[in-house]
């Protein structure tokens, strides 16, 4: 019981908020397009319970809470693979999804993600406004001997203003370009002395183990900020910021992801459900700011996911909709029938992966082995 309360609970609660943010978003540029919605689910499976609204959109919860989805009229299935071809009536074809422009099924698919990204932006604005955002000075202000930064040159006082090309404004921004390039030769700006030195520096590989047992590898430089501090900013200020930390959040997943699939790093890393859940159940325990953030990284990491070229994922209809803006006509019923195919069992075996990364990282196989 102990179990559930301290890692289940906390994982089911983050991830139906995530999960009915995705999904409204589908949800309400359909209702905007006149797409008639039929049904509104959080998770997948028997239904627990539900009510059905006064426009017959049925709202419901179900047993399985590991996703969800938005059945509109014209759907064949909750996953929104063919289409219902059968003859309408031409009230039933003006509410159903098959039958809008292009324009609007793009946006109605790409409705999702963009709430994703939004509601991170919204969360991550309400902190810089109320909490504060945490900020350090990119001026260097320690070097540790013998470090990389101290072979190439970088000493106290010196102002980062890039790291291999990209723009540095808080000591922050510094140590997110060099972990995600272990052993890599960087050119790094400082001002120093009223002038400005473009020094290469070549970064030091650090393997760290993680919470679960899984291991990493991490670039590093050998030096150290001053002092930080907590900066609260008006509205506006912090929405600009929250949408600069969504874009460097995004950008840097896609350039780990990157890595991973020219072997630069682990796929260690991919974490599945069970990984999630233990993040959940940790995060729960420490403070609403923390919950908070994981919220905000885990919902841009949902839209990222969903926007994949992948047939059955968002990304993979709105690749099947560029190709019909190219070929002037959708593609065959087969040719999506056997993309989906091809995309499910790609998601799948992903899946399991990842499950499989989580058993041994939480080093579930040696504790049944020690049973043994």
């Amino acid at each position: 019981m102990q179990i559930l309360a301290d890692y289940l609970l906390p994982f089911v609660v983050i991830l139906t908020v995530l999960v009915f943010v995705h999904e409204y978003g589908h949800y309400w540029v359909a209702k905007r397009a006149g797409v008639k919605v039929e049904v509104f689910s959080i998770g997948f499976g028997p239904e627990l319970f539900g009510w059905t609204a006064k426009d017959g959109v049925r709202w419901k919860f179900c047993a399985l809470p590991l996703g969800g989805y938005v059945k509109m009229s014209g759907d064949m299935n909750p996953a929104s693979v063919g289409i219902d071809d059968r003859p309408m009536t031409e009230a039933e074809r003006q509410g159903a999804f098959q039958y809008k422009s292009l324009p609007w099924r793009a946006a109605i698919v790409a409705g999702g993600p963009f709430a994703n990204f939004a509601f991170a932006i919204i969360l991550l604005t309400g902190l810089f406004v109320f909490v504060g955002q945490p900020v350090t000075s990119p001026v260097i202000g320690t070097v540790v001997e013998g470090a990389p930064a101290a072979a190439a040159g970088l000493a106290v006082g010196d102002k980062v203003v890039s790291v291999d090309g990209q723009s540095v404004e808080r000591f922050e921004d510094i140590q997110r370009v060099v972990q995600a390039r272990p052993g890599q030769t960087l050119p790094i700006a400082v001002e120093r002395g009223g002038s400005t030195l473009t020094l290469p520096v070549k970064t030091g590989v650090r393997t760290i183990e993680d919470r679960f047992g899984g291991t990493q590898q991490l670039g590093y430089l050998g030096i150290g900020a001053g002092a930080g501090q907590m900066v609260q900013h008006d509205p506006f200020t912090a929405a600009g910021q929250a949408v600069k930390e969504t874009w460097t959040i995004t950008t840097g997943t896609l350039h780990a992801l990157g890595q991973m699939i020219r072997g630069e790093r682990d796929t260690k890393e991919i974490g599945g459900v069970l990984r999630i859940a233990q993040m959940s159940g940790e995060v729960a325990r420490t403070s609403a700011v923390s919950v908070v953030w994981f919220l905000a990284l885990l919902s841009i990491n949902l839209g990222l996911i969903n926007l994949m070229p992948v047939p059955v994922l968002d990304g993979g209809h709105l690749l099947y909709y560029a190709a019909e803006a190219v070929f002037r006509r959708p593609l065959g019923k087969r040719v999506q029938e056997v993309g989906a195919a091809i995309g499910l069992t790609a998601i799948l075996c992903l899946m399991v992966f990842a499950t499989w990364n989580d058993l041994v990282q939480l080093r579930v196989f040696a504790w049944v082995a020690s049973l043994v």
